[in-house]
Protein backbone atom coordinates (compact mmCIF):
# COMPACT_ATOMS: atom_id res chain seq x y z
CA UNK A 1 0.00 0.00 0.00
CA UNK A 2 2.79 2.15 0.82
CA UNK A 3 4.26 1.48 -2.63
CA UNK A 4 1.14 3.33 -4.44
CA UNK A 5 1.39 6.70 -5.61
CA UNK A 6 -0.01 9.84 -3.58
CA UNK A 7 -2.36 10.86 -5.21
CA UNK A 8 -6.20 10.65 -4.75
CA UNK A 9 -6.34 7.50 -6.89
CA UNK A 10 -3.38 5.75 -5.19
CA UNK A 11 -5.33 6.43 -1.67
CA UNK A 12 -8.25 5.21 -2.63
CA UNK A 13 -6.94 1.81 -4.14
CA UNK A 14 -4.74 1.84 -1.08
CA UNK A 15 -8.01 1.68 1.04
CA UNK A 16 -9.69 -0.40 -0.68
CA UNK A 17 -7.08 -2.93 -0.81
CA UNK A 18 -6.56 -2.60 3.22
CA UNK A 19 -9.74 -3.19 3.75
CA UNK A 20 -10.46 -6.14 1.31
CA UNK A 21 -7.42 -7.93 1.50
CA UNK A 22 -7.39 -7.87 5.72
CA UNK A 23 -11.10 -9.19 5.84
CA UNK A 24 -10.51 -12.65 4.37
CA UNK A 25 -8.15 -13.79 7.00
CA UNK A 26 -10.71 -12.94 10.00
CA UNK A 27 -13.52 -14.31 7.62
CA UNK A 28 -11.85 -17.93 7.82
CA UNK A 29 -11.14 -17.42 11.50
CA UNK A 30 -14.96 -17.03 12.26
CA UNK A 31 -15.54 -19.88 10.11
CA UNK A 32 -13.47 -22.30 11.38
CA UNK A 33 -15.72 -22.24 14.80
CA UNK A 34 -18.61 -22.11 12.79
CA UNK A 35 -21.96 -22.94 14.88
CA UNK A 36 -22.79 -25.26 11.78
CA UNK A 37 -21.71 -26.72 8.51
CA UNK A 38 -23.71 -24.13 6.48
CA UNK A 39 -22.22 -21.26 8.83
CA UNK A 40 -18.59 -22.68 7.99
CA UNK A 41 -19.37 -22.47 4.23
CA UNK A 42 -20.80 -19.04 4.15
CA UNK A 43 -17.63 -17.76 6.12
CA UNK A 44 -15.71 -19.07 3.67
CA UNK A 45 -17.84 -17.64 0.72
CA UNK A 46 -17.39 -14.47 2.39
CA UNK A 47 -13.91 -14.72 2.64
CA UNK A 48 -13.45 -15.58 -0.93
CA UNK A 49 -15.47 -12.47 -2.20
CA UNK A 50 -13.18 -10.64 -0.09
CA UNK A 51 -9.96 -12.07 -2.14
CA UNK A 52 -11.35 -11.88 -5.48
CA UNK A 53 -12.22 -8.41 -4.55
CA UNK A 54 -8.54 -7.98 -3.45
CA UNK A 55 -7.39 -9.83 -7.05
CA UNK A 56 -9.68 -6.91 -8.78
CA UNK A 57 -7.76 -4.07 -7.40
CA UNK A 58 -4.36 -5.62 -7.82
CA UNK A 59 -5.68 -5.85 -11.75
CA UNK A 60 -6.79 -2.43 -11.29
CA UNK A 61 -3.11 -1.34 -9.78
CA UNK A 62 -1.74 -2.83 -13.12
CA UNK A 63 -4.41 -1.80 -15.15
CA UNK A 64 -4.43 2.36 -14.35
CA UNK A 65 -0.54 1.71 -14.36
CA UNK A 66 -0.39 2.64 -10.76
CA UNK A 67 2.64 0.09 -9.88
CA UNK A 68 4.78 -2.22 -12.73
CA UNK A 69 3.41 -5.99 -12.84
CA UNK A 70 6.43 -7.33 -12.05
CA UNK A 71 5.89 -5.65 -8.27
CA UNK A 72 2.01 -6.96 -8.60
CA UNK A 73 2.26 -10.29 -9.99
CA UNK A 74 4.06 -12.44 -7.24
CA UNK A 75 0.88 -10.57 -5.03
CA UNK A 76 -1.88 -11.49 -7.74
CA UNK A 77 -0.53 -15.43 -7.75
CA UNK A 78 -0.52 -15.36 -4.37
CA UNK A 79 -4.25 -14.32 -4.12
CA UNK A 80 -5.12 -16.95 -6.85
CA UNK A 81 -4.03 -19.93 -4.43
CA UNK A 82 -5.94 -18.75 -1.65
CA UNK A 83 -8.89 -18.46 -3.64
CA UNK A 84 -8.65 -22.03 -4.92
CA UNK A 85 -7.65 -23.31 -1.36
CA UNK A 86 -11.10 -21.76 -0.45
CA UNK A 87 -12.72 -22.91 -3.13
CA UNK A 88 -11.81 -26.51 -2.94
CA UNK A 89 -12.62 -26.40 1.03
CA UNK A 90 -16.11 -24.64 -0.13
CA UNK A 91 -16.72 -27.68 -2.03
CA UNK A 92 -15.13 -30.24 0.25
CA UNK A 93 -17.55 -29.13 3.33
CA UNK A 94 -20.93 -28.76 0.77
CA UNK A 95 -20.06 -32.84 -0.56
CA UNK A 96 -19.83 -34.17 3.04
CA UNK A 97 -22.80 -31.80 4.09
CA UNK A 98 -25.53 -34.12 5.04
CA UNK A 99 -28.87 -32.74 6.52
CA UNK A 100 -30.64 -35.10 8.35
CA UNK A 101 -34.00 -36.33 7.21
CA UNK A 102 -36.92 -34.76 8.29
CA UNK A 103 -39.23 -37.03 9.71
CA UNK A 104 -42.10 -37.84 7.70
CA UNK A 105 -45.60 -37.06 9.48
CA UNK A 106 -48.20 -40.11 8.69
CA UNK A 107 -52.05 -39.53 8.80
CA UNK A 108 -52.66 -40.24 12.09
CA UNK A 109 -49.97 -37.89 14.21
CA UNK A 110 -51.08 -34.92 11.96
CA UNK A 111 -54.61 -35.96 12.88
CA UNK A 112 -53.78 -35.85 16.45
CA UNK A 113 -51.86 -32.73 15.73
CA UNK A 114 -55.01 -30.75 13.80
CA UNK A 115 -57.43 -32.21 16.71
CA UNK A 116 -54.69 -30.86 19.66
CA UNK A 117 -54.31 -27.23 17.71
CA UNK A 118 -58.13 -26.93 17.47
CA UNK A 119 -58.29 -27.60 21.25
CA UNK A 120 -56.07 -24.83 21.80
CA UNK A 121 -57.48 -22.43 19.57
CA UNK A 122 -61.38 -23.56 20.64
Amino acid sequence: MDALPDTRLGRHVANQLVRSGTAAGPNYDEGRVGESRADFVHKLKIALKELVETNGWLKFIVTAQLLPSVKIDPLRDECDQLCKILISSTLTAKRNFKEPPTPAISNRQSSIINRQSAQIRG
